[in-house]
């Protein structure tokens, strides 16, 4: 994310949720580091891993790579990370640092690797796929990947699901002028982005999926782990009770005390220099 413009709001966007975000969002699947070090044709000796969050997406490299290194500008993001990386024990191969998408900490071809996480539509494309470009080795892969919302269960429940992120979305252009709303780019558009930069000499989209286990509170927290929601409770606002409610109730009643399987769709755009 880049320090200027609408980005003091995107990075406040999480501010305050690190702990819920950490517990019901899906963990990167380790398939992400065979794709894209088969794209690399080498073990990579060093990954970064911008708009890294809780980790989630960064502590999968540590058997993978040589060094990995996860930028995050969001404090409370930061913190959990690093207390994270603190209570599994000091990594010399890993670690987290404050920094945004076009300002990274890297010498120019230094890297092998570097992934967006569902990070990569809060950073302003042009100067972060410029400054990917410096970083990245000749041959190196840029991936941003990102899951489709909601995640696979039943038709009645994803439906609410998607009235109530609507609902939030709107209820935010009611309790927050625009100059101070987040602002993110369509995760449709990512591919096109990265093709028309010129950064790189190839360019795809890889569709593929994984198999998390969920229970009702997951599911529910995965849904009110969403920036927007978060957003309008934060702001005060009790406009969306009865949706979460109703919500919360249909999940409760699908799930019936169960633990399941659920399949989490995942799209990656990827670029090589």
């Amino acid at each position: 994310m880049i320090p200027a413009g609408n980005s003091k709001q995107n990075i406040d966007r999480f501010l305050g949720f690190q702990d819920e975000y950490d517990r019901y969002r899906p963990e990167a699947p380790q398939l992400v580091t065979e794709l894209l070090t088969n794209y690399l044709g080498s073990r990579p000796a060093l990954v970064a891993d911008i708009g890294c969050g809780t980790g989630l997406s960064t502590f999968l490299w540590r058997e993978s790579a040589g060094s990995v290194v996860g930028i995050e500008p969001n404090p409370d993001m930061l913190a959990k990370a690093l207390d994270k990386l603190a209570r599994q024990g000091q990594q010399q191969s890993l670690s987290f640092i404050q920094g945004y998408s076009n300002q990274l900490p890297f010498d120019s071809g230094s890297v092998d690797i570097i992934t967006c996480s569902q990070s990569f539509h809060w950073m302003e494309p042009v100067s972060t796929l410029q400054e990917i470009y410096r970083c990245l080795r000749q041959g190196g892969v840029f991936a941003a990947y990102d899951c489709d919302w909601p995640l696979v269960l039943q038709a009645d429940i994803e439906t609410r699901y998607k009235q109530l992120i609507s609902a939030a979305d709107k209820l935010l252009d009611v309790l927050q002028p625009s100059a101070e709303q987040a602002h993110k780019w369509d995760k449709e558009g990512h591919l096109g982005r990265i093709e028309a930069s010129g950064c790189f000499s190839f360019a795809r989209e890889i569709v593929f999926h994984n198999t998390e286990e969920c229970d009702a509170e997951r599911y529910v927290g995965l849904a009110l782990s969403q920036g927007g929601i978060q957003t309008v409770l934060k702001l005060g606002s009790s406009a969306l009770e009865q949706l979460i409610s109703d919500f919360s109730v249909a999940v409760e009643q699908y799930f019936q005390g169960r633990t399941l399987p659920v399949h989490i769709s995942y799209r990656m755009r990827v670029g090589i220099k």
